[in-house]
């Protein structure tokens, strides 16, 4: 059903004239508009009937939080901005989602904050009404800001009850020594903790960060660029721009390989988890676009690795790797879950030994290729539906305020040989680049009885 689904919806874009060049990724017709402001709009047709996503990319997550004890900020504030505005305080703003039958959420990463709705086409006026004031005239009482951040610590301690969640916290306060990619999405847990004292500190972020320049609006599915442009121009208009420029520190060269221990005090299975400073997203240089054919390659559920430890050794029940698309050098996880403590030097060993053997010799040319059309097969299933199409484009556009960087990555992709994948290997997967984190059970002392 979902291949049908796919391919009904390609054949629905052709067929409204979305045909793109020769090879491109990326199959629906899209404009882009940038509003005097700063602000830009992204309009895309999907060919598909009376649905509409409406995804707002504010181009600040985890990363912009560059005063030391601030922390965890931009995702305080994907909680905040439900809070409401004097025009709209957040009943009201419910009220008008509802009628819509608009499905609202947000989200926080490293790089930007996303908030999205998806309704039917003629309440586009009305969602968009909301949105802009809530966006120009956030507003929350200090009463409030603290019940936030009560909730914010609550939603902390709940995600690192959780191990993998706790050893990634450890793995990137150890492998960064001055980004801040060092900290969490959710921050420091002591900065999480003062938040409540912060609220002076809040308004002076949001006046910083939530302005039109530094914001990204995508609209997706039945609707038209002349439409669209001027709903944005009449609800975002006025929003002024802001003049804030923060200095992200760069990360130094990492120079000797580290490790970390994470002592857990319930019982679990252990947890390796082996790292690599990784470059930052490209769409013209290969070498991140290569990573991932690596990840796929050594890593993946198709791999030999997985296939030996998960199914023929059975000494790991979690295998998976991660290279997410960073605006800055990040990293390429490897992680797995062993199911006997007395096995993870020889997990942790042969994880080594994979990467290793990406270095050592070129990847067959004929995999490489059944790995390319994998990628493209599966980019093409995630976009099922008008509201998976936003979904699919948010991070892109996060990442280079563009959707052409969708076509411009795939077809990097295209171009790569097995010499690109292992010269790609070769420079990052390094020892002095490597971070190694470990997670096990250790009881806690409840000390000595006499």
């Amino acid at each position: 059903m979902r291949r049908f689904l796919a391919v009904f919806l390609l054949v629905a874009a052709l067929a409204a004239g979305a045909t793109q060049a020769a090879g491109k990724i990326f199959p629906f017709p899209y404009t882009t508009d940038d509003l005097p402001n700063g602000l830009r709009l992204v309009t895309v047709s999907t060919g598909l009937p009376n649905i509409v996503a409406l995804y707002v990319v504010v181009r600040t997550g985890s990363r912009n939080e560059v005063e030391p004890g601030k922390s965890g900020f931009a995702h305080l504030f994907e909680h905040l901005m439900f809070r409401g505005t004097e025009k709209f305080p957040s009943e009201k703003w419910e009220a008008v989602m509802q009628a819509a039958g608009a499905q609202t959420n947000a989200y926080t990463t490293d790089d930007r904050t996303v908030y999205h709705a998806v309704f039917s086409k003629e309440d586009l006026d009305s969602v968009l009404t909301v949105e802009g004031d809530r966006f120009q005239n956030l507003k929350f009482p200090e009463a409030a800001f603290k019940t936030e951040t009560r909730a914010v610590l609550g939603e902390y301690n709940k995600n690192y009850s959780n191990p993998f969640r706790k050893l990634y916290e450890a793995l990137q306060e150890t492998a960064f020594v001055r980004h801040t990619y060092k900290h969490t999405t959710m921050g420091f847990v002591q900065d999480v903790e003062d938040m409540p004292n912060q609220y002076e500190y809040s308004l002076k972020f949001f006046d910083r960060w939530y302005r039109p320049e530094n914001t990204i609006i995508c609209l997706a599915g039945d609707v038209d660029r002349k439409t669209g442009l001027a709903l944005v121009k009449k609800r975002f208009g006025a929003w002024k721009r802001g003049s804030y420029k923060a200095d992200i520190p760069a990360e130094p060269p990492q120079t000797e390989p580290k490790t970390t221990k994470v002592d857990w005090p319930t019982p679990t299975l252990p947890i390796v988890a082996v790292s690599f400073k990784a470059p930052a997203y490209d769409d013209e240089i290969k070498d991140s676009a290569a990573l991932d054919i690596a990840l796929f390659q050594a890593f993946s559920e198709n791999s030999d690795l997985y296939r030996r430890l998960v199914i023929e050794e059975q000494k790991v029940d979690v295998l998976s790797g991660d290279n997410s698309d960073h605006l800055d050098p990040y990293l390429f996880t490897v992680i797995a879950r062993v199911k006997n403590p007395k096995d993870v030097d020889d997990v942790q060993r042969q994880i080594l030994e994979a990467y290793e053997a990406l270095r050592s010799k070129p990847m067959d040319a004929a995999k490489l290729e059944e790995v390319k059309s994998h990628l493209r097969y599966e980019f093409a299933l995630g976009m099922n539906s008008t509201a998976r199409v936003a979904e699919t484009l948010a991070p892109f556009v996060g990442l280079r305020r563009t959707p052409e960087t969708i076509n411009k990555r795939y077809a990097l992709y295209g171009r790569l040989t097995p010499e690109d994948i292992q010269a790609a290997a070769r420079k990052y997967f390094v020892s002095q680049g490597r971070t190694i984190a470990t997670l096990s059970h250790k009881p806690q002392s409840t000390g000595e009885s006499r």
